[in-house]
């Protein structure tokens, strides 16, 4: 029996020697560094993940993710009533869709976290695709606004809802985090265009940006002059006209500074020219726009106001 036990002693300690010498430990330190750095959970939490499970950092990082999730719901639900009015706007389109998202937090400091902007590509991204599959109507341009609650219920691209990712974030940042709101355009004809702007832009590509304005705007012009969509959609995210305007209906303005009509307003980049001025020199007729300022109070998302539906969609003549 004295043996039996010296022997189990020596091989525990053989184990334990094994698991203590210093390539052991860097190895494991290795794997310690590229979970948290992976995830971004706290090293603590980390350390524990990968000894439950045997240092295999696929199953630590699910199991992280699985506590982060029900803690995250947990967190998300104590936040809710915190006011969260700064975050990013962002813009996702092509000549024929678009899509404007607004995704809200507490700080500053938090819209500039990386974790942040790949929540607001997710959520834009969702939007986008929402906009070339769902969207069928007859009319120009088809357009559907969706509230906290219908963008909470798309899907990202790993297939977990908008919602369940927010969770995450907010479990993952200590602050409130809101999808606040976002519109899905479709040109339904050839001759109308999607442009879109957001400012300041944080992105290089192209088709997708995002800043604390942005604007959508659907456009007919003629192919044989330069395209300036982009740059009157500068002009309404710059100079934020409440609508349109019809000459044979609306009047200037007595003072320039107090114009909301966009064809009357001095147009941005040469305020030499009206706006309804340079759509006459460049053959453009403006079909619609919308415009999206950060953290703006939005009547349709006021306590009270009638929801829309996610299968209901509105077509502009």
């Amino acid at each position: 029996m004295k043996q039996k036990i010296k022997y189990c002693k020596m091989i525990f300690q053989l184990v334990r020697k094994l698991h203590t010498n210093p390539v052991c430990r860097a190895a494991e330190s290795s794997l310690l560094a590229k979970l948290r750095k992976k995830t971004g959970y706290t090293i603590a939490n980390c350390k524990k993940a990968l000894e439950m499970h045997n240092n295999d950092s696929e199953k630590a990082e699910a199991w992280l993710n699985e506590q982060a999730q029900a803690m995250g719901w947990a967190k998300a639900t104590k936040l809710a009533g915190r006011k969260a009015l700064q975050g990013l706007i962002a813009v996702k389109f092509d000549k024929g869709h678009g899509t404007l998202v607004e995704l809200n937090c507490e700080t500053d400091f938090v819209a500039k976290n990386d974790k942040f902007a790949k929540m607001l590509e997710d959520a834009t991204l969702a939007c986008y695709k929402l906009s070339h599959k769902n969207l069928n109507a007859s009319g120009p341009v088809t357009k559907m606004e969706l509230d906290s609650e219908q963008l909470g219920n798309l899907s990202a691209e790993n297939g977990k809802k908008l919602s369940e990712i927010l969770a995450l974030f907010i479990s993952s940042v200590g602050e409130n985090a809101v999808l606040r709101r976002a519109e899905c355009w479709k040109a339904n004809s050839k001759d109308v265009k999607i442009a879109a702007y957001t400012h300041p832009a944080t992105a290089a590509v192209s088709d997708y940006s995002s800043g604390k304005y942005g604007a959508l705007l659907a456009y007919r012009q003629s192919n044989e002059m330069e395209d300036i969509g982009k740059q009157i959609c500068q002009h309404i995210v710059g100079c934020a006209p409440l609508k349109i305007g019809d000459k044979d209906k609306d009047k200037p303005a007595s003072n320039t500074d107090d114009e909301t009509c966009l064809i009357f307003q001095e147009y941005l980049l040469d305020p030499s020219y009206t706006v309804g001025e340079v759509m006459e020199q460049n053959k453009v007729e403006i079909v619609d726009f919308i415009r999206f300022s950060c953290g703006e109070v939005v009547e349709a998302n006021m306590p009270g106001v009638e929801k829309q539906p996610l299968d209901t969609v509105q077509t502009l003549q």
